[in-house]
């Protein structure tokens, strides 16, 4: 069986209040010895009873590890204050950026036409200036834009019309070279077929001679 957790709250009953002060206190010096035997670690417990009575132990000469302690608080405290000097400058550096992104939002703000409220006849007129030298800006730049834009679009169609060009010299050279093809073999096959009719008619010839020698008839060359 499980034993019950203890509740833990003040003991109002004074003396068995002193009676656990005292056992928990010779608990907690014992714990203390052991850990410092165990671990080789300098330890050193303060503890003043609800009286005001003063009970300690330390692994070693109190004094001394007072003063380490000290030391040490006191080089935290140098850290610690370390970095707020360091950080100093970059505060500073954080605030004035933020500022400047502040104005220049508010000012953006105006020239978009928006939170004039508040300003004088000089600061309209100020920032009217403004935007009318920022629209010349804008207006030149313009102009150069479509000025490139023009300038690119002539040198590609200056680029079309000899492309064209080039291919209506091909093509007309194709087409003088399937001209030069068919008169070819036009003057090929009527060669062929003046050929085909001499030959044809050079044995009637023969043959008429061979039939008036046969039939005694006379024969003229």
């Amino acid at each position: 069986m499980a034993r019950e957790k203890i509740r833990i709250k003040k003991i109002d009953n004074i003396t068995a209040r002193q009676v656990t002060f005292s056992k928990r206190r010779r608990g907690i010096f014992k714990k203390a010895d052991e850990l410092s035997i165990l671990c080789d670690a300098d330890v050193a417990l303060i503890i003043f009873s609800a009286t005001g009575k003063l009970f300690e132990f330390s692994s070693s000469r109190m004094r001394d590890i007072l003063g380490r302690y000290n030391l040490h608080a006191s080089n935290i405290d140098k850290l610690m204050d370390q970095p707020s000097l360091n950080h100093q400058p970059e505060n500073c550096n954080l605030s004035r950026l933020s500022k400047d992104i502040e104005d220049k939002t508010k000012q953006l703000r105006k020239l978009r036409g928006e939170d004039l409220e508040g300003l004088n006849l000089e600061e309209l007129q100020r920032l009217e200036k403004l935007l009318e030298s920022g629209l010349s800006r804008v207006s030149e730049k313009k102009g150069e834009c479509v000025m490139s834009q023009i300038s690119s679009l002539e040198k590609r169609g200056s680029e079309l019309v000899d492309e064209n060009r080039r291919l209506r010299e091909k093509l007309v050279t194709l087409e003088r070279a399937k001209m030069m093809a068919f008169k070819e073999a036009m003057e090929t096959e009527s060669a062929t077929t003046n050929m085909s009719s001499y030959d044809s008619e050079a044995p009637l010839e023969d043959d008429f001679s061979d039939t008036s020698l046969k039939l005694g008839l006379p024969y003229w060359e």
